[in-house]
């Protein structure tokens, strides 16, 4: 039942949204058009549904075949694939909207963890993988909201393998926490949570929301 009516709302607040955000659309697109590479849009594959492959929308705004080309699918601040105009589209994360097309066709959600490639993927544990998408993955997440700097934590790092690998552990046991928790109430508070740290990066808040989240071991 929890699956049914989130998909409804899902697709209702997913077609609302790409209304609204046309406006929004248009002009991006014809930038893009006439600056970088000359590509608007980027497909990946990705791990989602089930454990299931599906193709993720997102704006340009890296050199092709950035995923063969320094760190791969690592990606630190003020990274040199990145285009100029992706700049601006990834700092405002407006390079994430298309994913609203993904959320109506069925293979995404709003919330749930986010969708990874295969080679993200192979670094969750097997308990990990067995279940993190037993629910599809979603645009924002409970590990989206913790590691929303990510790229700077990477960055900053002496090594940046070693903490991607740590991040991803942690996130691991943010995503069975999920599992444990999901609920309606879980996923609204973490839609508000990515809102809240959108004004306030540094906030905490999250882990007095949710106090039973695992606690960060590094």
């Amino acid at each position: 039942m929890y699956l049914v009516v989130k998909r409804f709302f899902d697709f209702l607040f997913a077609l609302i949204a790409l209304v609204i955000l046309l406006p929004v659309f248009i002009p991006i697109i014809i930038l893009l058009l006439l600056t970088g590479e000359h590509t608007v849009f980027f497909f990946q594959k990705r791990i989602g549904y089930k454990n299931r492959e599906f193709s993720i929308w997102k704006f340009a705004t890296m050199l092709k075949n950035s995923m063969n080309i320094g760190t791969g699918v690592i990606t630190v601040r003020n990274d040199p694939r990145v285009t100029k105009v992706g700049k601006f589209l990834r700092r405002s994360k407006i390079n994430e909207f298309p994913q609203f097309i993904n959320v109506l066709i069925g293979n995404m959600s709003f919330v749930g963890a986010r969708p990874q490639v295969k080679k993200g993927f192979d670094l969750y544990t097997p308990e990990v993988q067995q279940v993190i998408y037993n629910t599809p993955p979603g645009i924002t997440g409970i590990g989206s909201v913790i590691f929303r700097d990510e790229e700077k934590i990477v960055t900053a790092s002496t090594d940046r393998e070693a903490t991607y690998r740590q991040i991803f552990s942690y996130k691991g046991k943010l995503e069975l926490w999920y599992q444990q928790h999901i609920s309606f109430y879980t996923d609204f508070m973490i839609l508000f949570l990515t809102a809240w740290c959108i004004f306030f990066p540094h906030s905490q808040l999250v882990y007095r929301v949710f106090p039973s989240l695992p606690k960060r071991d590094f």
